[in-house]
């Protein structure tokens, strides 16, 4: 039997959770009004910033280095994804957050990194003002969680991203938890995975474009394990199975 992952099991995973999660002194008094003047933020750039503080301060300046030269917005939903990971945030955050994607959805998809489109979203699995936001949220953070979890894994076994595993090489032993084994080529589950989160994403006027986007970058993506096993679908021989 193999050693379990967490000496103490949950608890030692709710501990991790919450060792980092204070909440950042500060923030009520410096994050901007809800109704504040978005639109003027997209157009003000992100400069350097003064050494020092503390708190939100600090952390502000921490996102800021990654933001020079680009928007001020994109600082702020930054600002505002780090603080909403805290164990207690402004009243106005989460609706603010919201405020920035229902409203410049645009400037901030052209503008941010895949790193920050996936925290954006993860943001809304928690903060977002409906069920449907708070539901592509979740699916997508959980999604993009697993992924960045297998990809680095499968590194060690000397394979780039974009190279399949040949036939020859599937190990017979029995999944996990009893798990039967996906038919690479009959199964669904690919599909049946992206297929209701594009759905939802399509029904969705706020969260829905941030998670089209990067489902769109997904199945557009040669290095993944979707695009893995559709290469391996193609050169399967047309009656062999697995």
């Amino acid at each position: 039997m193999s050693e379990a992952p967490y000496e103490h099991g949950f608890e030692t995973v709710q501990e991790n959770c919450d060792s980092r999660r204070d909440p950042l002194i500060g923030a009520d008094e410096l994050l901007p009004a809800f109704d504040c003047d978005l639109t003027s933020l997209v157009t003000q750039f992100v400069i350097e910033q003064p050494r020092g503080g503390q708190g939100y301060r600090f952390k502000r300046r921490q996102i800021a280095a990654e933001f020079i030269g680009k928007s001020q917005l994109c600082l702020l939903n930054g600002c505002l994804i780090a603080t909403l990971r805290k164990r207690e945030w402004p009243e106005r955050a989460p609706a603010l957050f919201t405020r920035l994607w229902a409203e410049h959805s645009d400037h901030l998809l052209n503008a941010l990194d895949m790193r920050w489109k996936v925290s954006s979203i993860t943001t809304f699995s928690n903060h977002g003002q409906t069920e449907s936001q708070r539901r592509l949220g979740q699916s997508l953070s959980t999604l993009f969680g697993l992924m960045k979890l297998y990809e680095p894994e499968r590194l060690f076994t000397g394979l780039p991203p974009s190279q399949p595993h040949r036939r020859g090489n599937r190990k017979d032993a029995p999944l996990p938890l009893e798990m039967e084994t996906f038919s690479i080529r009959n199964g669904g589950l690919d599909v049946n995975l992206l297929g209701p989160i594009w759905e939802d994403a399509q029904r969705d006027t706020v969260a829905g474009p941030l998670a089209t986007d990067l489902l769109q970058s997904l199945i557009d993506s040669g290095d993944t394990v979707f695009a893995r096993m559709a290469a391996m679908r193609r050169r399967m021989k047309p009656k062999e199975k697995l």
